[in-house]
């Protein structure tokens, strides 16, 4: 049955447009101090329009001592030297409006750094007026020993409580401990973020994306969490502060107070939650909240629950199943999705869900890029995804690691081998994990070109860059109408031009396949039909079980364009990627 020419829910530019994240740190140094900045990316806008990008996200570039990369704010209403300054800013995005695009800056309020003016203010002493800004709780004895309030342990390791010896009193971080909880219940807080957003909004800022904007109401009493882990005193707690009681209030005040005036982007970060009823809270419009949130649900495939630097095997069918439930998910009530695969948080998708061998890492990044580019919700590219980088080499070892969950997680289980008087651990498969899940694979700097350091800077690199640099670059990549950006700069063109792939009905084909993932769009009269053998093996496909592919034209594929498929079969090569469209007459148009 044809769907209905318009979506159910209204069409907005911020649906069909595409979303460039950039971590600003790695994307290009203008200055050569080996950090990327403000006046490195206004140099690269052409190469980001040319693209098909019509926002730039950028990662946190406000005031920060970096102890989280730049996720530990330390002034909100400014830009960290290391980037550049305000007239940067302002400089970058009247170059970004004068191109078509817009810009959406990252908004960190569920903590800041503790050396905010805030929490300076914060901890000055229990009467300061700031005092309650923050979440302080005095500690406990137990046994004679004095122990945090509760048994949380920080998302990064640890308790996530700091005793504060001058007030004798322990405050929250969720996070690092130089990353103090705000304390949302605190109107005057809420107001105090509200202030930072109009800053920016009123400075030409088209959007924001909310970090980790579902852990901002903790359950009332803070109790301690459940044990599940007995070998360690601290324990899981997000049941007790993502998506907690007030949260939906804090939200919809924002709305009401801030983001129904204008005409922006939102999107939330949304981590801890796979309940797609909790995350649909957020977006369904009558609710009046956010555009859109992150759901982790295929991030998390390969991933165990106690860490996500440690790589689990993933299967074709759980994967097809997450992609299915979120793309029919509450789609007649206007729930809108967004179509990720990469992220700064996360390895690169050609080493995780594609095959970054030699042989088959350019085809199984194209074929990434046909599920991206086919799927309903807005499209996110991390950058560098257009050039199909992948994890960098097993052989670097772990000082090369930067993040500072790599190197806690590290640690902490050196730590543990070492209580248990093993000396001179062997510590290689956390390593062959690390290779393959890391975040700092996100995170090494872009590859400009063959000249030193991958032209990203003619300094010393924060961050080593990947080894294969001079061969997997931009430049070479945009003389090679064969490449990777190059087949992304058509796909996106592509999706731009038929509706049917951003807001069109989805129904999965062959549900039970083994190695080809197939689906169907619908919208209107239009009719896309997409193919992927997630496999170095050559894979059929029963063209019965497909439907009628007659009259319909080949509008996007990764290999030679060419249908040499004959018997009522069709075989698709290793990691091969098409799309097909055609236009379906309904059934009162047809002739007898």
């Amino acid at each position: 049955m044809l769907a209905h020419p318009d979506p159910p829910s209204p069409r907005a530019w911020w649906k069909s447009a595409v979303i460039y994240q950039i971590y600003p740190t790695s994307f290009f140094d203008s200055n050569g101090d080996g950090i990327g900045d403000l006046n490195g990316i206004r140099t690269k806008l052409d190469y980001l329009k040319d693209l098909g990008a019509d926002v730039l996200w950028l990662s946190p570039i406000y005031r920060s001592p970096l102890a989280d990369m730049g996720y530990d704010i330390s002034d909100y209403r400014d830009i960290d030297p290391r980037y550049g300054t305000l007239e940067d800013w302002d400089n970058l995005l009247r170059a970004v409006h004068q191109r078509g695009m817009k810009l959406m800056m990252d908004l960190v309020a569920n903590h800041t750094s503790d050396e905010h003016e805030w929490f300076l203010q914060s901890k000055s002493g229990k009467d300061n007026p700031k005092r309650d800004w923050y979440i302080w709780r005095p500690g406990k004895q137990v046994d004679g020993q004095r122990l945090p309030p509760n048994n949380w342990k920080s998302v990064f390791q640890g308790s996530a409580w700091d005793y504060d010896e001058s007030t004798k009193e322990y405050y929250l971080h969720l996070y690092v401990s130089k990353q103090p909880d705000l304390n949302w219940d605190n109107p005057d807080v809420r107001d105090a973020i509200w202030d930072v957003m109009r800053f920016w909004i009123k400075r030409g800022c088209d959007g924001f994306r909310m970090d980790v904007i579902n852990i901002i109401s903790k359950t009332e009493g803070l109790p301690d969490a459940p044990v599940v882990d007995g070998s360690q005193y601290y324990q899981p707690a997000s049941m007790h502060f993502a998506n907690g009681p007030r949260v939906h209030e804090y939200i919809k005040q924002m709305h009401a107070e801030v983001l129904s005036k204008y005409d922006l982007i939102t999107v939330g970060e949304t981590p801890f939650t796979h309940d797609a009823t909790q995350l649909a809270a957020y977006v369904l419009p009558q609710n009046k909240e956010l555009n859109m949130v992150f759901n982790f649900d295929l991030m998390d495939l390969d991933s165990p629950d106690y860490s996500p630097l440690v790589r689990k095997a993933w299967t074709l069918a759980d994967f097809r199943d997450v992609i299915r439930r979120w793309q029919q998910f509450k789609r007649d009530e206007g729930f809108w999705n967004t179509v990720f695969i990469e992220n700064h948080d996360h390895a690169r998708s050609v080493s995780r869900f594609g095959n970054d061998s030699e042989r088959w890492r350019a085809i199984s990044a194209k074929m990434l890029c046909i599920l991206e580019v086919t799927l309903t919700g807005t499209l996110y590219i991390y950058q560098g995804q257009e050039l199909g980088l992948r994890n960098f080499p097993r052989s670097w070892g772990i000082e090369e690691y930067k993040d500072v969950a790599t190197q806690n997680y590290y640690n902490l289980l050196v730590q543990r081998q070492n209580a248990e008087g093993k000396e001179d651990v062997d510590m290689s498969d956390l390593l062959d994990h690390f290779q393959q899940k890391a975040r700092d694979h996100a995170r090494t700097p872009m590859q400009w070109n063959s000249s030193p350091n991958g032209g990203f800077t003619t300094g010393e690199p924060w961050m080593r860059v990947n080894d294969d640099y001079s061969n997997w670059n931009a430049a070479e990549q945009l003389r090679d109408p064969d490449s990777v950006y190059m087949f992304w700069k058509h796909a996106i063109k592509v999706r731009k031009q038929h509706d049917v792939l951003v807001y069109g009905n989805f129904e999965v084909k062959f549900p039970e396949h083994q190695q080809v993932f197939a689906y169907t769009r619908t919208l209107g009269d239009s009719e896309a039909t997409v193919l992927m053998n997630f496999s170095v093996d050559e894979a059929q496909v029963d063209l019965i079980g497909l439907g009628d592919l007659e009259g319909s034209r080949l509008i996007l594929a990764n290999y030679e364009a060419g249908r040499a498929d004959g018997g009522g079969s069709l075989t698709l090569k290793g990691y091969e990627g098409r799309v097909y469209m055609k236009q379906v007459l309904p059934p009162d148009h047809i002739q007898n």
